[in-house]
């Protein structure tokens, strides 16, 4: 695996990559192996969900090749890693595929002067690379031994640079010595690994201080975003950065930085102030830096402003912070009718937090007292802890503990435990930085409450407007189905309702009200009933159009209403439709063929009073299927919507019309990503021994007909 994974890279000319798996049953990607790349910038995509707006996730998801190659592409089709990595550079996400088995994804970073497009040639060696990787995993697995996630991705070593000779190596240093200033190297994790003696004293450090260690932690007064700033640009465009920096009291330095695979030279000159450079601190760090709290909080905000619910904000919170501060467990704590209520959690056994989940906000427990109190607790070991809190037994293995007050609106609405295997102290500067990080997953925690709130009552109401089950109608088989939008409430106003008029004739509805809120499920329950009411007294389709439109202009909700209605007379296997605003109906002939009914269109309801409803008589006879669909089946952004209904009248010419919840099922199933809300329904008439001509015409009354019996068909429960 490790010379496959290496040889891709150098093949394509990639300068690093980052290999996912993606492990049975699980519905996320997991880094296991990274070559060219320190561990710490990839940290943030340790996990990614195969729904994530990332490219490896649209790349596996989607089977194909992604490729993002300069800033502008990367920041208009996956904002959350261009506002992370705002630096040029090209990248490729392609699947790992064995068989018709997904079983991970390739990632592949190239120098910022790549040109704008893969070559041919590219292209060819990523394919021929993520088949080996492909292979090289199901071979794994196989043995039983399957390429499964760790607590850390592997990191291959750089490619070992050329040993010189004995010569060579006096040749050079002496060389370094003559260049003005002073030079020192960066390994790729950004330490120093080789320093003159002139860079040591320009830098003001002895060199014993200086190899081995981060350069922001060595010297307080270079712990300034732009210091790791730009060594990361160097880094991740494999482009000379150059940036000045204040070392106290006021000696201007100047550094070039230039990278390749192993490292990166560092030329350090006199310089003079860059009216760019923020001022220095000279006061000494503790915990993480400044650059690298500002990396974690901004990716953080980013990631959580597409977290929508409770549970997103817990998964997102739990994929960033852990991995990034080194943390083993996690636990989302929220008060809930005066007690302490879990929402969430990583790391730990369920059945040890029980106890825990609805304690008293009074309890002498540190997530209660800090979500009371607003006051974040530390505790590097568990005897610090046992002092502050003497009731608490050590339960969970874990050696240290951090529980920080989540705020939203200026008050605590929760906590957040963060605890860690191994002895771990909080300075200062660490304990702001946690803080900082958790008030963000407080305000996301307190807008995804809200939202769930509001979903649960929304779906609530649109439950109850739609109908539970539908009625046996004889002589008809009948598939319905609803699929929420994917935005917004994930409600909307879509509706479908078929109404047994008699024991040979009956009627199916469909409709859809403007939006996707409270509000228009609230409309299309008012709509739904006004044509139940004006169907079951005979009324014709465009009359019971017409009467509808009339009572939504007179309730005036300020929404307009698509519908279908169409009649269904069993005994002359005969249907009349009429259409407000409303994608024509398709019906399936006996044959195969699909046609769509042109029925001259009316206006959308609620918008014109006295608007005159037109219908269309056609034949259903038995064999036969009337798909009745709302626009959210059809319609999607960049498709023609013409070539859409051809494409679902195709599946349905496909379909087995004895068997419509089968048709339904694969119609709603080549529906698009539902940004809209669908609602469809599948009428079938049977064959029934009957005495009435199948021409002739539908007769519609304001009196019941007589009713008579016809074979029964599926649908639901008899009334």
């Amino acid at each position: 695996m490790d010379s496959t994974m290496t040889a891709v890279v150098r093949a394509s000319g990639a300068f690093g990559g980052i290999l996912y798996v993606l492990p049975p049953g699980e519905s996320a990607l997991w880094q296991v192996l990274i070559t060219g790349v320190p561990q710490e910038m990839a940290v943030p995509w340790r996990r990614v969900g195969l729904k994530d707006p990332m490219p490896v996730a649209d790349a596996v998801r989607e089977r194909r090749l992604v490729w993002a190659g300069d800033r502008e592409e990367m920041a208009r089709e996956y904002p959350r890693l261009a506002l992370v990595l705002p630096y040029d550079f090209g990248l490729a996400a392609a699947p790992l595929v064995s068989g018709t088995a997904l079983l991970g994804g390739l990632v592949l970073l190239w120098p910022g002067n790549h040109q704008a497009r893969l070559s041919t040639g590219e292209q060819e060696v990523i394919r021929e690379g993520c088949r080996r990787l492909g292979e090289s995993l199901h071979r794994a697995v196989d043995r039983g031994e399957p390429l499964l996630p760790t607590e850390r991705p592997r990191t291959l070593p750089p490619p070992a640079p050329r040993t010189p000779s004995p010569a060579e190596a006096v040749a050079l240093s002496a060389f370094v010595d003559r260049l003005p200033g002073g030079s020192c190297t960066l390994d790729l994790d950004g330490r120093i690994a080789f320093v003159t003696p002139a860079a040591a004293e320009l830098l003001g450090a002895d060199r014993s201080v200086l190899v081995g260690a981060l350069p922001w932690e060595a010297l307080p007064w270079m712990d300034v975003p732009h210091v790791e700033d730009r060594y990361r640009a160097a880094l991740v465009s494999r482009r000379p950065q150059a940036f000045t920096v204040l070392r106290p009291p006021d000696t201007w330095l100047a550094f070039e930085l230039y990278p390749d695979a192993t490292g990166l030279s560092v030329r350090i000159t006199h310089g003079s102030p860059d009216a760019d450079a923020p001022p220095s601190r000279s006061v000494a760090p503790s915990g993480p830096s400044r650059a690298t709290v500002l990396y974690h909080l901004m990716h953080l905000a980013s990631t959580l402003t597409e977290a929508v619910g409770v549970q997103d904000v817990v998964e997102q919170t739990a994929d960033q912070l852990m991995p990034a501060l080194g943390a083993q467990g996690m636990v989302v704590m929220a008060q809930e009718d005066g007690r302490l209520k879990i929402v969430g959690q990583r790391g730990y056994r369920p059945d040890l937090l029980e106890h825990f989940d609805g304690a008293p906000l009074t309890s002498p427990i540190p997530g209660a007292d800090v979500l009371t109190t607003g006051v974040p607790g530390f505790w590097a070991t568990f005897d610090e802890l046992h002092d502050a809190y003497p009731t608490m037994t050590h339960e969970d293995g874990m050696a240290a503990w951090a529980v920080l007050p989540l705020i939203a609106s200026g008050r605590p609405i929760g906590s957040l435990l963060l605890s860690y295997r191994r002895p771990h102290v909080f300075p200062p500067g660490e304990r702001a930085a946690l803080t900082s990080l958790a008030g963000l997953v407080g305000q996301a925690l307190d807008r995804a409450r809200l939202y769930d709130a509001k979903h649960h009552l929304a779906h609530r109401l649109q439950s109850a407007l739609l109908p539970h089950t539908l009625p046996r109608v004889p002589g008809l088989d009948v598939a319905a189905c609803y699929l929420p939008a994917a935005r917004g409430l994930g409600i909307g106003g879509d509706f479908y309702d078929v109404i047994r008029l008699d024991d040979h004739t009956a009627a199916v509805t469909i409709g859809d009200v403007q939006g996707h809120n409270v509000d228009a499920a609230a409309l299309m329950g008012q709509v739904r009933t006004a044509v139940h009411a004006h169907a079951t007294v005979g009324a014709p389709p465009g009359d019971v159009l017409a009467r509808t439109n009339r009572l939504l202009t007179d309730l005036d909700p300020g929404l307009f209403t698509s519908c279908a209605y169409v009649h269904l007379d069993l005994a002359t296997h005969r249907a009349c439709v009429a259409l407000a605003g409303h994608p024509p109906p398709l019906v399936r002939h006996t044959d195969g063929r699909v046609q769509a009914l042109r029925v001259p269109p009316g206006l959308l309801l609620g918008i014109e009073p006295d608007t005159v409803y037109p219908s269309l008589e056609f034949s259903l006879p038995p064999g036969s299927v009337l798909a009745l669909y709302t626009d959210g089946l059809v319609e999607a952004p960049g498709v023609d919507l013409d070539d859409a209904t051809a494409a679902l009248a195709g599946l349905l010419e496909h379909g087995d019309p004895g068997d419509l919840d089968a048709m339904a099922d694969a119609l709603i199933r080549h529906a698009p990503t539902p940004g809209d809300d669908i609602a469809l329904v599948l009428v079938g008439p049977h064959a029934a021994a009957s005495g009435h001509s199948h021409g002739r015409p539908i007769v519609f009354t304001d009196k019941k007909d007589e009713r008579r019996s016809t074979r029964a068909g599926s649908g639901g429960e008899d009334p």
